[in-house]
């Protein structure tokens, strides 16, 4: 590897503790994670990407080798090249997230030339994702076992 750094990328809408398994893991492989905070086209977010980022930054607290930044004015790849990233990390809880991810993954090596890692979500994890989570939020049912401790008081301000 020509380096050890990192990028995870994700709306993370709102993030959750799925999330934050991968970024974890990512950070015990790499000397330096950069976490980017996206925007994406296909997907209407309920949380702004100041609270998204604030969110992310307070999850990541005590992770002395995660850096948090808004990433909603650029691509991927280009986010990726500016950090000196030698590979994207992905997590990806199914075959449908393995599909997905395994094309984004093409198109980024084409465009930047930087290498996706999947890491495969903790079974017992598996099934959480943002959009979950926002349903959770939308109807008034109990979500704060699925997002970092902490991330609760934030997301009720907004």
């Amino acid at each position: 590897m020509k380096n050890n750094i990192a990028v995870i990328a994700g709306t993370f809408d709102p993030v959750t503790v799925g999330h934050m398994d991968i970024v974890r893991r990512a950070a015990s492989l790499f000397d330096t994670i950069y976490v980017g905070i996206f925007d994406n086209a296909k997907k209407a977010t309920m949380f702004d990407s100041y609270v998204r980022v604030s969110a992310m930054k307070k999850a990541c607290e005590g992770l002395t080798n995660v850096k948090v930044e808004c990433a909603t004015d650029t691509t991927l790849a280009d986010f990726a090249k500016s950090h000196g990233a030698s590979a994207i990390v992905k997590g990806i809880r199914n075959g449908t997230d393995a599909d997905y991810e395994i094309s984004l993954s093409q198109i980024n090596a084409e465009i930047s030339g930087i290498e996706t890692v999947m890491l495969a979500a903790s079974p017992a994890l598996s099934f959480i994702s943002s959009t979950f989570v926002r349903e959770m939020i939308k109807y008034g049912k109990p979500y704060e076992k699925y997002i970092p401790d902490g991330v609760d008081a934030l997301l009720k301000q907004h």
